[in-house]
């Protein structure tokens, strides 16, 4: 999977002023229980399929129960350069599932892997974006709602690179205005979830196999604007959590108080078993009337 733009001799550096998480929660009362799903890669092969309702049955026979579905993108298997009869069939796939499966509310991130960026189609009124929006019946590719109490952020994280020709992971200056606005305009005390697909902090490129202090971060791996984003976070502490994808692997980081998590894959290596340690799976998250939360990593 190609990454574009690179963003060299970070090593350690980022997360070297991070703080300990001492967060002492004084209401521990639940409020939501959320499913994280991410990076499913649903195709018509590999037993995709099966595989996937398995884990939608998995998440609804939790106890207590999930009171809704965060999607990560990568809903589909690949849109990328694929021709639309190849799109249709894998989002028809989607919905049949979906419809047939779960009972849940489902709000959505788009991944990389969900925008039709085949030049060849260019032309097209459904070219980018605008093809899974239609599908999801959602307005714009980044937005906010609340519930129980808390205030969740869904980013748009995958734009083109300089040269159009590939992806990386940012905001861009009016998503950025757009998200500093939310968080200016929210109760202070609201606490607040994030849900990306391309992780705005993570330290899962450093298991790659790279020399050590010479890790090489691509721009389509790790957000590129890292520095703008945790500096918005810090002004606004009722930030608690920030939820993605992308990488495959499980990892959390804690910084600035704020806590990371990258939930690994619904489909794991894309449907052929582990991606390195971490088996196909999700994230469940228990939300408070505080602002706390607890959270694991489930392989269904």
């Amino acid at each position: 999977m190609q990454r574009r733009t690179l963003i060299k001799n970070l090593g350690g550096a980022l997360l070297a002023p991070a703080l300990p998480f001492s967060f002492q929660p004084k209401d521990r009362r639940p409020v939501l229980r959320v499913a994280h799903l991410t990076d499913v890669h649903l195709k018509d092969k590999l037993d995709a399929p099966a595989r996937f309702r398995r884990c939608l049955q998995h998440v609804q026979s939790q106890q207590p129960g999930v009171d809704f579905i965060l999607n990560g993108g990568d809903i589909v298997f690949d849109m990328n350069k694929e021709n639309l009869d190849t799109i249709n069939t894998q989002w028809k796939l989607w919905h049949d599932i979906v419809g047939a499966e779960c009972h849940l509310p489902i709000h959505y991130a788009l991944g990389n892997h969900d925008i039709w960026w085949n030049e060849n189609d260019k032309g097209q009124a459904l070219y980018g974006k605008q093809y899974s929006l239609g599908q999801l019946e959602l307005s714009s590719p980044y937005y906010s709602f609340e519930k129980s109490g808390w205030k969740f952020i869904v980013l748009d994280s995958v734009h083109l690179d300089i040269d159009n020709t590939w992806y990386i992971g940012k905001l861009g200056e009016t998503q950025l205005s757009w998200l500093e606005n939310e968080l200016n305009s929210a109760d202070a005390h609201m606490p607040v979830c994030v849900l990306s697909h391309i992780p705005i902090l993570t330290a899962t490129l450093m298991v790659e196999d790279n020399i050590v202090n010479k890790w090489t971060m691509l721009g389509g791996d790790m957000h590129t604007d890292t520095a703008k984003i945790i500096d918005l976070f810090y002004r606004h502490p009722n930030v608690k959590l920030c939820l993605s994808g992308h990488i495959h692997l499980r990892d959390k980081v804690v910084y600035n108080d704020v806590t990371f998590i990258c939930n690994g894959a619904v489909s794991g290596a894309w449907w052929n078993g582990n991606k390195r340690q971490t088996a196909p799976g999700y994230g469940l998250i228990d939300f408070y009337a505080d602002g706390g939360f607890t959270e694991k990593y489930v392989n269904y």
